[in-house]
Order: C-alpha cells, then sequence, then structure tokens
C-alpha cells in the first residue's frame, strides 16, 4: 500500500508520540520540536524535492520522514535518529506501507543528526536540509532573556527564515538576524556542524549551499 502524508498526519498514534517526545525535550531545555517544527521541516523537505524536478511520489516520501523524524526523541534525545527510524519502521509496517516506501523513510530519518548524519540518498538529503535550516526566535520556549544561553541567544536573534532553491544551481537559506541579542560569530559558533552538513546534503542534489544573513553572502 502506497502510504500517504496525510495519513501520517492524521494517525492519533504519531501525533502521541510526536507529543511526548517534545515533552521529554521540554524537560531538557531543548527549542521547540513538535508539531510547528515537524510540520514545517516536512513541507519543506517536499517543496526541495518537487523544485528540483523530483516525482510526486520521492518529494511525498521526504514529507512523510520529515513529520516523523523526531519521534526518536521519546526515548532518548541521545541516538534519536536510529531509535526514531526503528519506531517508523514498526508504524509504518503496521499501517501497511509498501517496504521500498519504508527503507527510504527510515533510511532518511536514521541520517537526519548531525553526530551521523549522511545525504545517502535524496529523501534523506532534503530532511536533512530542511530540519537543519529551520532557525527561527519562535522556537524558544525560555522567556527569560537574562537566563539564555548561546543556543537561546542565536535562535532568538532569527527574525526571518527562509530557503530559496535555484534549480540546477544553488539552494540559499537567508537569515534575517538582530545583531543585538546575537553576534553572526555566535551563530557560526553553534551550527558550524549543520552548515557543513547543509552543503554536503546540498550536493547531493547537484546544489551548492549559501547562507545569507542579513542581505550578506556568509557561504
Amino acid at each position: 500500500m502506497k502510504i500517504t502524508f496525510e495519513e501520517i498526519k492524521n494517525s492519533e498514534v504519531i501525533k502521541t508520540y510526536i507529543r511526548k517526545a517534545d515533552e521529554s525535550l521540554i524537560a531538557l531545555g531543548y527549542t521547540e520540536h513538535s508539531f510547528a517544527h515537524v510540520t514545517k521541516v516536512a513541507q519543506i523537505a517536499k517543496d526541495i524535492l518537487l523544485t528540483l524536478g523530483y516525482s510526486e511520489r520521492e518529494a511525498e516520501l521526504a514529507q512523510i520522514a520529515g513529520y516523523l523524524h523526531d519521534i526518536g526523541n521519546v526515548i532518548n534525545r541521545v541516538d534519536h535518529a536510529q531509535s526514531g527510524a526503528v519506531m517508523a519502521f514498526r508504524i509504518l509496517d503496521n499501517m501497511g506501507a509498501d517496504p521500498e516506501d519504508i527503507a527510504t523513510i527510515i533510511t532518511a530519518i536514521g541520517n537526519h543528526d548531525e553526530s551521523t548524519a549522511f545525504p545517502v540518498n535524496p529523501v534523506a538529503a532534503a530532511l536533512i536540509l530542511a530540519d537543519k535550516t529551520d532557525v527561527r526566535y519562535t522556537r524558544v520556549r525560555n522567556q527569560d532573556f537574562a537566563s539564555f544561553d548561546i543556543h537561546d541567544r542565536v535562535n532568538y536573534s532569527v527574525k526571518e527564515s527562509t530557503v530559496h532553491v535555484e534549480k540546477g544551481s544553488h539552494l540559499e537559506l537567508r537569515l534575517k538576524i538582530d545583531t543585538q541579542m546575537c553576534a553572526v560569530m555566535d551563530y557560526f559558533e553553534i551550527f558550524l556542524n549543520r552548515m557543513i552538513l547543509c552543503r554536503k546534503a546540498a550536493e547531493k542534489l547537484g546544489l551548492a549551499f549559501q547562507l545569507v544573513i542579513n542581505g550578506q553572502r556568509l557561504i
């Protein structure tokens, strides 16, 4: 059976795992990883592949992977990509999904976290790019500015974030940063590994990765 994104999105089981996973991350002090994050990641991953001319089905698989990619946090933040992939396998298998589709989805999920990530296929590459470019002030839960750590400052400083894809050329992450809240160098200190991973993922899709902050191209 060709599982659809709507079936995934409407699953009460999956909603529960996403919600409970985010509750764990709240306790650990992480930024928002709930429905806003996974919905945005799912949409961007889909849009990237559609813009590049991949099939509707490949784009939908990236969308599904994006929606499911963080459920492993319900077990533990450590190795959440791998535990999430195993969870997704069981969920999708129980829903009667096609094995080829399951394999593609869980491969992408298992390869999205910086510590072990690699863009092994286009769906995985799209997921990496969608996930690592979701930086915005609305993900910061801590409202006490005096207690902000560098992660809070970096995320909170990003007032606008967009991903632009130019087929056959480049993928550009455009950020508008409040430099009173966070210096550009602070952004690099926190997100350098993510940007390197984004470059590898973009290359998998035949693109160059570019980072533009406040109108200035930095990568």
